[in-house]
């Protein structure tokens, strides 16, 4: 697919250019990324250096800082390549806006490097002990895509403070991430599923380790450090998620439009001649991108609120939402009509439709883009409270 009609930074190009580049790579490499449930160390570093896991982190750290239609842009060109790949970039796509909630220090120590790369879990949050200097932090944390090439771990915690938790001005427990370095937790091997199975979300377990309050980013808790555009609305953060599923519903309609022309649906004819496939294949195209055009357009809109220094409106964070779960919706729709026209050809592991359709299963489970997210949509829409975190 064309890139959205907008003029790409040279940022965004370069980040696509790599990407492209590493195709072959990443195609060759499937197999083993589902067998082993996680990235080959080599490919894993070479993605690091193409910058698709940080591209949240702030230019003045030596991070791309991409725009949120460029982010999503990259995260659907890899999710079309290889869908752990793309949620895998996603992931720590995300942590790595945490930089511009850090005082420079850390953010450099933690961020500034081609190999930071976050993992790790926000919810449910874990335990965090107020102690002289900054917390004590332990609990058994679950989902850490990128457990296996990742530097840094976000960890999800209530603050504790003479045994008891700390409550806010509202009353409600305090919490907050906390950044700590893979090498101080023990990663444990729980994933193995069938859908994002290269993604290595493994358990990790933190216990009692020291914290500094420096290593604790403000995120939603106080302004940030970077004043930029991207930075101004926290819940930006979840942007790139929406790449996700318009990545790997491009994936499956490109397996089955080139599989229409060599099998038969008749001998002497090609499935393409029937028209039933014509008619499915014509829909599933208009569903994917009409969900794409929501995307972007919600994006832009949002983008240019933001960067004319206005908060977005309820209805505007209410359609940012929408549009992640609707997009995973119509992608889960697209595969699945799609598999059931492929008929035994979608049935082996070894079928990249086979593949995108447990992705797009699993990742649609994700609480973020889950169908239930449309509640709190919809309270904001009608002018209440959306109860909801990152809203």
């Amino acid at each position: 697919m064309a890139a959205n009609p907008r003029e790409m930074s040279d940022m965004e190009s370069t980040v696509l250019e790599a990407v492209r580049a590493l195709e072959p790579r990443i195609r060759a490499a499937s197999t083993a990324i589902e067998d082993q449930r996680c990235l080959p160390p080599a490919l894993a570093r070479s993605l690091m250096e193409a910058g698709v896991f940080r591209m949240g982190v702030p230019r003045t750290y030596g991070g791309p800082e991409l725009d949120p239609m460029a982010q999503v842009r990259v995260v659907e060109e890899l999710s079309r390549i290889e869908g752990a790949v793309g949620w895998l970039s996603m992931i720590s796509t995300a942590g790595s806006f945490l930089a511009a909630f850090l005082k420079p220090e850390p953010a450099r120590r933690l961020f500034g490097g081609v190999e930071s790369v976050v993992a790790g879990q926000l919810r449910p949050p874990q335990r965090a002990d107020v102690t002289d200097g900054g917390y004590l932090v332990s609990g058994t944390f679950h989902f850490a895509s990128g457990s296996g090439h990742a530097s840094v771990m976000t960890c999800g915690c209530t603050i504790y403070e003479n045994g008891s938790p700390r409550l806010t001005r509202a009353g409600h427990p305090e919490i907050r991430v906390m950044l700590v370095p893979t090498t101080k937790t023990k990663i444990v091997d729980v994933w193995d599923t069938t859908g994002m199975r290269g993604t290595g979300s493994n358990d990790f377990v933190v216990d009692n380790v020291f914290v500094p309050f420096d290593d604790c980013p403000n995120l939603g808790s106080g302004p940030p450090y970077c004043t930029d555009p991207l930075y101004r609305w926290p819940a930006l953060f979840l942007v790139s998620h929406a790449g996700v599923p318009l990545g790997l519903a491009r994936s499956a309609l490109d397996f089955v439009e080139e599989l229409t022309t060599r099998k038969e649906l008749t001998p002497g004819h090609a499935l393409r001649e029937d028209g039933q496939v014509q008619e499915t294949l014509a829909i599933a195209e208009a569903t994917i991108e009409a969900a794409r055009c929501y995307v972007y357009r919600t994006l832009e809109g949002l983008w240019a609120t933001l960067c004319a220094g206005e908060k977005p409106s309820p209805r505007q964070r209410a359609h940012y939402r929408m549009m992640m779960t609707h997009a995973h919706q119509a992608a889960k729709q697209v595969i699945g009509t799609l598999y059931d026209l492929a008929a035994t050809s979608a049935i082996f592991r070894s079928s990249p439709l086979d593949r995108d359709m447990r992705d797009i299963l699993t990742s649609s489970q994700h609480r973020v883009v889950h169908p239930k997210m449309y509640r709190p949509a919809g309270r904001l829409i009608l002018g209440l409270d959306p109860q909801e975190l990152f809203f």
